[in-house]
């Protein structure tokens, strides 16, 4: 197995899509990228940690490719608005690829060379060395397949997996 660390917006989103892809084993949603220690969801959404809600995946590499996983990234959500999605807006939400290895920064930054092609604005997502992650609390793990008719799932997350069904990537059987 490898992991892939990756942030774009609400962690919700990116964990209901990357939940359906052929290859991935698990995905933890938590907290990466700032300076306190153990922080908790309403302390990261304050935007005083400096951390940004992730997902962590653990993928079989013989199944799918970190350059593929970072490919549906691009897919799950908009890579050119810095520090928002949508309605989301601060640092917590910012786009960023937290590296394991030199190997994987190393494909991340080809991965936004070969991106950028697809977006209109520059791409605006920032490389960071994973340090420390911290899972999120109980309640946020699974949380579209738990709450599909949240008002949020609903008219957020809802139209980001149709998204990624419609480019009819590698889909769990």
């Amino acid at each position: 197995m490898e992991i892939a660390t990756l942030g774009g917006g609400c962690f919700w989103c990116l964990e209901a899509v990357y939940q359906m892809v052929e290859g991935v084993e698990a995905i933890v949603s938590g907290y990466s990228g700032g300076q306190t220690k153990n922080p908790d969801y309403r302390s990261v959404c304050s935007g005083s940690t400096g951390h940004a809600e992730v997902v962590q995946i653990s993928f079989d590499p013989k199944v799918i490719t970190y350059p593929e996983i970072l490919d549906i990234f691009w897919i799950c959500h908009d890579p050119t608005t810095l520090n928002r999605q949508g309605n989301d807006v601060g640092t917590q939400y910012r786009s960023v690829i937290f590296y394991h290895s030199s190997e994987q920064k190393r494909q991340a930054e080809e991965a936004i060379q070969k991106a950028s092609s697809q977006f209109s604005s520059p791409i605006v997502t920032q490389v960071e060395e994973q340090k420390e992650f911290y899972p999120a609390e109980k309640y946020h793990q699974n949380y579209y397949r738990t709450n599909p008719e949240q008002t949020y799932c609903h008219y957020v997350v809802k139209p980001k997996i149709d998204k990624y069904l419609k480019v009819g990537f590698k889909v769990k059987k």
